[in-house]
């Protein structure tokens, strides 16, 4: 070593004898003997002046007492910086007052304990509170090893019936420092008051209404007034959904209800056939009717239009025969017999020179037997209903 001599009879850095006679000191100046108190005392003395010369004014002065309390101020100090994440606000508090206005996310500093405190809550995440059931998972539809709560879900609808309702409301922190200093407890007053709106509604709701199609405004009301609430007692929270999960009758008459049902279904399905044919057929009879109504105006008409002709013609004859009485009443006769012989059978005798070697024939015979056959079909007639 660079302290002991070659012959090994030197002496360490602590004025004790080397180890290269067997019987030196070790390197603390402790002989192989056994303690030496001298040498420990001036050790102990020479420390403490190479540090009274580090530190003016002595070991124990007022600088030293105060670079000390600087010392800890500083550590103290540095404790008071923090982050903020970005889903997070910083609440800061100064012997136990809110300073007012939230931290928004970064590293900010704030009083460190016991002057002050901060407080981080989560004001993204949405938070879910079941009502009616409790669930293990974290899926928002009520799985099969859900367990039911009957205290919470079952209720007294507005026709005085009793019904099973599980619904969940999700919710997030609106207002981080009322949310920590208005209530007590935020979740559970969360959780009372979804209850107490949902039994306010469904107490006003007939029980097939909540089983079928009100299901939605029911959700919607909800929200509406749990947000009222929440409002008025000052939370800090928004609601963002209410969701029914099961509505359902008691487990007890749930089969007869599930009857009622098909029976309301089958009811309306023949509602909706009924209308169908309604709409079919009605059409096709106004369709029918108007035809009809269309052809009376059409004989209507042409029986007037007749009629006015008719008029109009025996106007004209009466005209003409006022003015020529003879000629008129000639031509009437003409076209009478006319009209009249138009449909008979006719035998034409000429009485003129030319036909003078023509003797006259009437066929009294054929005559006779088409006279006849009248009366003969008259008899059997009269002889059947006799009969």
């Amino acid at each position: 070593m660079p302290w002991s001599d070659q012959g090994g009879g030197g002496q360490g850095p602590w004025g004790g004898g080397g180890s290269g006679g067997g019987r030196g000191n070790s390197p603390w100046g402790r002989p192989g003997g056994g303690p030496n108190p001298k040498d420990i005392e001036d050790m102990l003395r020479r420390g403490q002046q190479r540090f009274r010369g580090m530190i003016p004014g002595g070991f124990g002065g007022p600088k030293l007492i105060v670079l000390g309390i600087a010392v800890l101020l500083g550590v103290w100090a540095v404790n008071g910086f923090y982050r903020v994440q970005p889903n997070q606000q910083g609440i800061e508090l100064v012997f136990g007052r809110f300073t007012g206005v939230p931290t928004e996310p970064g590293l900010h500093w704030n009083w460190p304990s016991p002057i002050g405190n901060v407080y981080l809550p989560n004001v993204t995440l949405e938070n879910r509170i079941e009502i009616g059931f409790r669930s293990s998972g974290d899926g928002s539809a009520r799985s099969s090893s859900s367990r039911d709560v009957p205290e919470e879900s079952q209720m007294i609808t507005g026709d005085e019936n009793l019904i099973d309702i599980d619904f969940v409301v999700f919710w997030r922190i609106a207002d981080a420092a009322k949310y920590l200093f208005t209530l007590r407890d935020p979740d559970q007053t969360v959780k009372v008051a979804s209850e107490a709106v949902m039994r306010d509604i469904i107490g006003g709701t007939r029980i097939q209404d909540a089983l079928t199609d009100r299901r939605g405004p029911i959700e919607s009301e909800a929200q509406i007034q749990l947000q009222r609430l929440v409002d008025e007692y000052g939370a800090g929270i928004e609601i963002r959904q209410v969701q029914l999960l099961e509505v359902d009758p008691p487990s007890q008459v749930i089969d007869a209800f599930n009857e009622v049902t098909r029976a309301k279904q089958d009811l309306e399905r023949m509602k909706n056939e009924a209308e169908a044919y309604r709409n079919d057929v009605v059409p096709r009879a106004r369709g029918e009717a108007a035809q009809i109504v269309e052809e009376a105006d059409a004989y209507r008409q042409e029986v007037v239009n007749r009629a006015q002709g008719d008029g109009n013609r025996f106007d004209s004859v009466y005209q003409a025969y006022t003015q020529s009485k003879d000629v008129t009443t000639q031509r009437i006769y003409l076209e009478t017999l006319e009209e009249v012989m138009r449909n008979v059978n006719k035998v034409i005798i000429d009485d003129s020179a030319s036909g003078g070697g023509v003797v006259p024939y009437l066929p009294l015979p054929e005559i006779q037997k088409r006279l006849n056959r009248p009366a003969t079909g008259a008899a059997r007639t009269t002889q059947q209903g006799g009969n």
